[in-house]
């Protein structure tokens, strides 16, 4: 969990770990081309990839940083010497979503049906982002984590059972690549949860 002062900056860097970063609190931007940041969006960069600078506005900007390995996870910048030679191959995508709007607690509630709704185009490698809505006590099977490198479920709106826990927003849920799908399974007042698969080759 970062947070920055109004306009604090941090630098163009990468990590030597592939990761999912959320946006959930504040306002900012991010990159050259200063793409908006307000809650909720999510930013997928691969390991070995460069982004920023990200700018906090007015508010301030709060974020999550979210790895499956540790790894080199220490921040590379770009503007310190040497920074080339520890490259190393990669996909280089840096993406960043639309924000995620969430729905108000009685539209939550009476949903009948699972909605699954992508955040970005569905990758070769497994890597995918999706955002799954789910009414009072609704259940829904998560993805195969083995078919990548597993996956988050981060609970957004409403509440998310697991092991006979209630779990509240912020909460998370790790499903490692060796384990079977995870069951998504709503509160009483339903859920919205994002689902962020890593790529097979998420480990440098």
């Amino acid at each position: 969990m970062s947070e920055l002062n109004p306009s604090e900056t941090v630098l163009p860097h990468f990590h030597g770990v592939t990761m999912f970063q959320l946006f959930v609190g504040g306002s900012g931007t991010i990159g050259k081309k200063e793409i908006p940041l307000q809650p909720i969006t999510v930013q997928f960069k691969d390991h070995h990839t460069a982004y920023g600078p990200v700018v906090a506005g007015p508010q301030g900007l709060a974020f999550m940083a979210l790895r499956m390995y540790t790894g080199d996870s220490q921040p590379v910048y770009l503007d310190k010497p040497g920074y080339k030679e520890r490259l190393q191959p990669s996909k280089r995508r840096n993406l960043t979503s639309a924000p995620v709007g969430l729905s108000i607690e009685p539209v939550l509630k009476a949903r009948k049906e699972a909605v699954w709704e992508s955040l970005f185009e569905k990758s070769d490698d497994g890597m995918e982002g999706q955002v799954v809505r789910l009414g009072a006590n609704m259940s829904v099977s998560g993805p195969d984590p083995r078919v990548a490198a597993g996956y988050y479920v981060v609970v957004i709106n409403g509440t998310l059972i697991n092991k006979g826990e209630e779990l509240p927003l912020w909460s998370m849920v790790v499903v490692e690549p060796t384990e079977a799908a995870f069951e998504i399974h709503a509160g009483s007042k339903g859920l919205e949860a994002l689902v962020l698969q890593y790529p097979r080759e998420s480990v440098q």
